[in-house]
């Protein structure tokens, strides 16, 4: 059944119009009035679950529904893992939300590293952090999540540093001397506390930074012999985290 998100308060038995982005993606798929499709809010807070809803009118730009039962559906991970990972170029950064989404990251916080060859500031940050929400929307869409993980405005590690981040075990994916082994520092996935990973764009983080994370509390860690790219190391650090 197609799925769709739907930001709205939903109870069974109200008639809603679906969001645009909703909307015009029903109607591409050319459904008719008494089709049923899912619908779900995305919130990381409250009951979670989806909802099962019938198309009752199709308009020329709009789709009204019926919302019919809610189902209690949750598919996020035991564990809550946060990635802070270096902006990457090109479309490496939309890859890696993609699967990270679909993976079950609880947020993103997109890193300003020194490396980093894409500079957000502005609009121009706005826009790219409003395209990787929108790139999460369509991975929970397809993979069957229910719960959208947030994507954080980009900062600089100093910048996320500056408020105390929420208690958890805080891990930087390191080639330096000195790491240790993932699972050797994780517990559990069913009675763990929350993770953060730190990773860095195409070139790692820079020696600078790499000891500010050392000093501000986060352990150095390895995936393994092999040198992954960055795109990649975070993604292996949230498979090996739900575990």
């Amino acid at each position: 059944m197609p799925r769709f998100y739907c930001p709205l308060p939903l109870s069974a038995g109200i008639d809603v119009e679906l969001p645009a982005g909703a909307a015009r993606h029903v109607q591409v798929l050319r459904m008719q009035p008494g089709d049923t499709i899912t619908l779900f809010e995305g919130r990381q807070d409250g009951p979670g679950g989806e909802w099962q809803a019938t198309i009752l009118r199709m308009g020329r730009s709009d789709v009204q529904v019926r919302v019919d039962s809610h189902v209690a559906a949750d598919r996020e991970n035991l564990r809550p893992v946060h990635l802070l990972a270096g902006i990457t170029a090109n479309e490496r950064m939309d890859w890696l939300v993609e699967k990270a989404t679909e993976l079950g990251v609880t947020s993103i916080t997109p890193l300003l590293a020194e490396r980093s060859v894409l500079k957000l500031k502005g609009e121009r940050g706005d826009k790219k952090r409003a395209h990787w929400q929108a790139v999460a929307v369509a991975a929970c869409e397809q993979c069957g999540r229910n719960r959208l993980p947030v994507i954080h405005e980009a900062v600089t590690l100093a910048q996320w540093l500056q408020p105390a981040p929420a208690p958890g075990l805080r891990a930087v994916l390191s080639l330096a001397a000195g790491t240790q082994p993932l699972q050797q520092v994780l517990a559990p996935a069913e009675d763990a506390q929350p993770v953060f990973f730190l990773s860095g764009p195409e070139g790692g983080l820079t020696a600078a930074e790499e000891t500010l994370a050392r000093g501000s509390g986060f352990v150095p860690v390895t995936l393994g012999p092999r040198t992954l790219r960055a795109e990649t190391a975070p993604l292996a650090a949230l498979v090996l985290s739900t575990l």
